[in-house]
């Protein structure tokens, strides 16, 4: 019954904050607005003014860090690997005093890359597509970009915490969680002021992005109070709830808005777009880590043991398999509306479009694998556990960086100004990222199933056999991946100070903010109307003298 307890809270408390949302935020008076831009800016001293406010610089910042962190956490995944099957690999550098395990190097990836690179791209688009939906702009530019810089502080924090837990008696990856907590905690009130001011009724990708952010704080709070986050069940739940909303939701959310924004379709389905909202609360995403471990590392608390009811293992098992219906809702919505012959990688006017495209291809196939290896763990089976490991990295990879990078690269040229220095940079850089992630971490899990099958046969049977070779060909492709992220960044920022400006190439983005109907008042051309956002479906409507142009229509 803990499980059903602590979603049931979780479920009420997003509702109620959605509705107080959904009907202006009436907890931001002028009085608290006031407040709160006042701890926004001003109460941060001197320190914000050494950050820029202008228009999207808090988006680039943060576009910019994410692109950055790709590199650390793509060589240590990548070193991680190598020491599986060479644990001497990097004995040189013990001199230094450095002599990291495989399971140390692949944790500094993980959390590098969740943390590091996938969170903050994620958070830098929505702070574009949040205030771009809202019709107004960001709350405090200042505020953001500053924050950008304490965020990448606690994933550095984080990355030292992965290879050495404590120091000095200090628990190093709760530090960083800690720190953390703080800049979420002034993201999303940066973003809250944001949406208080809306001009109009805001689509469902910028509230995906919203309730996602929300849900971070929320989840901590509600295992928290229920009492069980020091068991193994409550941090279980935990790291479920805050990959099923937190990254989720922010990844549908961005990523259905540069999908339609990169091909110039309309969204294809808002009412899957309504699904995916709730699925991703009501359920629990079985895409991530089969334990609480990284839970337990981040609050600095003791692993728990997993410990279930019957009644747990029910719910939590229906549950998981609820989760399909927001995974497959997101994956069709984003490739129907990607539709069409030249946006997979032909498209030289959005760049990212390919990585959207391979996350949502990607959807289905590892949200099936990572709902068998939960059940099997949550019911004590534990005979995929072998393969769990390999599995999370596949999801980071092949999943959640493509739908956090692709939308970064795809609104980075209206953000930053200035176009990536290379298209075609930038597509060779997602065939050695995709091809290298794909090709690598399938021979590295061919080699788990390997492991699996001798141990199952003989317990005392030497590993060393074919699954060493077969390990080796997989780090060896896996490089592939550290190059594509090198590419990925130094595209980026090459593109912030050398790149084309913006609106002066024929790679110029188009809106795909497209017109259900336009408002004719007066006698007009057929150029004027298309230049409105209107396409061949859009419907002419007569009405009444006015000023204003036809209205946008929702993504």
């Amino acid at each position: 019954m803990a499980l059903l307890s602590i979603m049931a809270t979780f479920w009420l408390t997003i509702f109620v904050i959605f509705v107080m949302l959904n009907r202006g935020i009436w907890v931001f008076t002028d009085v608290s607005k006031s407040m709160s831009m006042f701890m926004l800016e001003k109460a941060l001293g001197p320190a914000v003014d050494f950050v820029e406010g202008r228009k999207g610089s808090g988006a680039k910042t943060w576009i910019m860090h994410g692109a950055l962190w790709l590199v650390p956490s793509s060589f240590f995944i990548f070193s991680g690997l190598w020491l599986a099957h060479d644990p001497t690999a990097l004995n040189s550098l013990s001199s230094w005093g450095y002599s990291p395990s495989s399971e140390e190097l692949i944790l500094a990836g993980n959390l590098t890359a969740l943390h590091g690179a996938i969170a903050m791209l994620l958070i830098g688009a929505g702070m574009h597509i949040v205030p771009k939906l809202g019709g107004t702009t960001l709350a405090s530019e200042r505020n953001a970009t500053l924050m950008s810089f304490v965020w990448t502080l606690s994933v550095a924090i984080m990355m030292v915490g992965a290879h050495s837990p404590q120091l000095l008696g200090i628990k190093v990856l709760f530090i960083g969680t800690m720190i953390q907590s703080l800049v979420v905690f002034a993201v999303l009130v940066n973003q809250l002021l944001t949406a208080s001011s809306r001009t109009r009724k805001m689509p469902l990708p910028a509230w995906l992005i919203i309730i996602g952010l929300i849900s971070y704080p929320v989840a901590i709070s509600v295992v928290a109070i229920s009492g069980e986050l020091e068991t193994g069940l409550g941090q279980w739940v935990l790291v479920r709830m805050v990959g099923g909303a937190f990254f989720f939701m922010q990844i549908a959310g961005v990523s259905l808005y540069a999908a339609s924004i990169g091909t110039g379709n309309q969204l294809w389905s808002r009412s899957l777009s309504a699904v995916i909202l709730m699925g991703a609360i009501f359920t629990l995403n079985p895409l991530g880590d089969t334990t609480g471990s990284i839970a337990a590392g981040l609050l600095g608390l003791e692993q728990g043991a997993l410990e279930t009811s019957n009644t747990d293992v029910i719910a939590g098992s229906f549950l998981m398999a609820l989760a399909a219906i927001p995974i497959i809702a997101l994956s069709s919505n984003i490739l129907v509306t990607m539709r069409g012959d030249d946006v997979f990688v032909e498209n030289p006017d959005y760049p990212g479009m390919p990585e959207i495209n391979l996350g949502g291809l990607m959807l289905i196939p590892l949200g099936i694998g990572a709902l068998f290896i939960q059940t099997d763990s949550i019911t004590g089976t534990n005979e995929l556990a072998g393969i769990s490991g390999t599995m999370l990295i596949m999801v980071v990879w092949l999943l959640m960086i493509p739908l956090s990078l692709g939308p970064a690269l795809a609104i980075f040229p209206e953000v930053s100004g200035r176009s990536l220095l290379s298209n075609i940079r930038s597509r060779w850089a997602f065939w050695m990222m995709a091809g290298g992630a794909f090709s690598g971490l399938l021979m590295t899990l061919m080699a788990d199933f390997s492991d699996m099958a001798l141990l199952e046969l003989d317990p005392e049977s030497n590993l060393d056999g074919i699954s060493k070779e077969i390990r080796v060909i997989g780090s060896v492709l896996f490089y592939g991946t550290v190059i594509g992220s090198i590419l990925h960044c130094l595209n980026i920022i090459s593109g912030t100070f050398r790149g084309s400006i913006s609106g002066t190439d024929q790679s110029t983005p188009s809106t795909s903010i497209n017109q259900e109907s336009f408002k004719l008042t007066s006698g007009t051309t057929v150029r004027k109307i298309l230049a409105s956002g209107a396409n061949l479906d859009t419907e002419v409507v007569p009405t009444l003298q006015t000023d204003r142009p036809g209205s946008q229509t929702e993504l």
